[in-house]
């Protein structure tokens, strides 16, 4: 807690500095000619919590990974040995074998240097996108996603993050490229795949069609839950995720809490209700935003009535 409050203080810092000093610049995006932070001031206001993720205790799965670490190979020659044993998401395994080779036994310095290219590939996307860098860094720690993903699900939001990063070929729809960073994403974990269809699905104006169809395809599985339940387990049967079903029947999963889905659901509220004004801007990057919104909303109203360990960890590729 102590370590919350002292990060939204140093948020609260920034924010005067800013207000006092002149740290942007003149950018064009989109098109458009606009003002966005320095990148150096940017890279200052998120190192505390880059900082932080070096040393956090035993937050979550922290302690697992600090096991998995422990277990890898000490130098490149015992790497092809290593994988061999591994089955899924080898990309991640990889990754931190060989910064292990690098860094030797030091897992603080490994979850620093994840946890900076998290940071890099989200805030670098942030810095150029959003009317106001401070404001969003402020979001994402007061959403506590950074706890839930950066200190916790650190093997998942490595792919999120990832994904994240190819923005800009979603928003310029060059759909190979973009397809192609999915899919390096999914060797780090195997979720990341969720995202190719959505590629498509959020193209064009803000509530579509096609969102239209996805909230309708939401309302069906919630209302034949166990119908959609039956259908996941088949799907998933042949796939590294095929005890997922039957882990969070056994774990008695009841699904993600309202009052997050309710937070979570709030862009895609007030997008409705300002629709009229997104209409008239048809600015790209808000259609977007507005339609993954929807995407990150309708997969947390399934999550809430299936697993919130499972289901309600989907939403995060959309909701950043």
């Amino acid at each position: 807690m102590s370590n919350y409050c002292l990060i939204l203080i140093w948020v609260a810092v920034v924010w005067f500095i800013t207000m006092a000093t002149d740290v942007q610049r003149i950018e064009v995006v989109n098109g458009n000619k606009v003002r966005r932070y320095q990148p150096l001031w940017a890279a200052i206001i998120v190192l505390p919590l880059v900082l932080w993720t070096s040393n956090r205790g035993y937050i979550g799965d922290t302690y697992a990974y600090m096991k998995i670490f422990s277990e890898l190979p000490k130098s490149i020659s015992g790497i092809p040995v290593y994988m061999e044993n591994v089955s899924k998401d080898r990309g991640f395994y990889f990754l931190s074998a060989i910064i292990k080779v690098i860094i030797g036994n030091k897992v603080n310095l490994y979850f620093f240097i994840i946890g900076a290219v998290q940071a890099y590939l989200v805030f670098k996307v942030y810095r150029k996108y959003s009317i106001n860098y401070v404001i969003s860094f402020f979001l994402f720690i007061v959403s506590t996603d950074y706890i839930s993903w950066m200190f916790n699900g650190m093997r998942q939001f490595l792919a999120v993050t990832i994904t994240f990063a190819g923005i800009s070929f979603i928003l310029d729809k060059k759909y190979i490229k973009a397809s192609v960073i999915i899919l390096l994403a999914a060797t780090i974990h195997g979720t990341a795949l969720l995202v190719l269809p959505f590629v498509f699905i959020v193209q064009g104006k803000a509530w579509n069609k096609k969102t239209l169809l996805f909230i309708s395809v939401v309302i069906v599985a919630v209302a034949f839950v166990g119908q959609f339940t039956n259908i996941l387990d088949a799907l998933l049967s042949e796939t590294q995720y095929k005890n997922v079903v039957s882990d969070w029947q056994s774990w008695d999963d009841d699904g993600t809490n309202v009052l997050r889905v309710l937070v979570y659901a709030v862009p895609t509220i007030l997008s409705l209700i300002g629709i009229r004004y997104i209409k008239e801007a048809d600015d790209p990057i808000i259609n977007l935003c507005t339609n993954m919104s929807i995407v990150s909303m309708g997969f947390y109203v399934i999550s809430m009535f299936t697993s919130g360990i499972f289901i309600g960890r989907l939403p995060i590729y959309f909701s950043l």
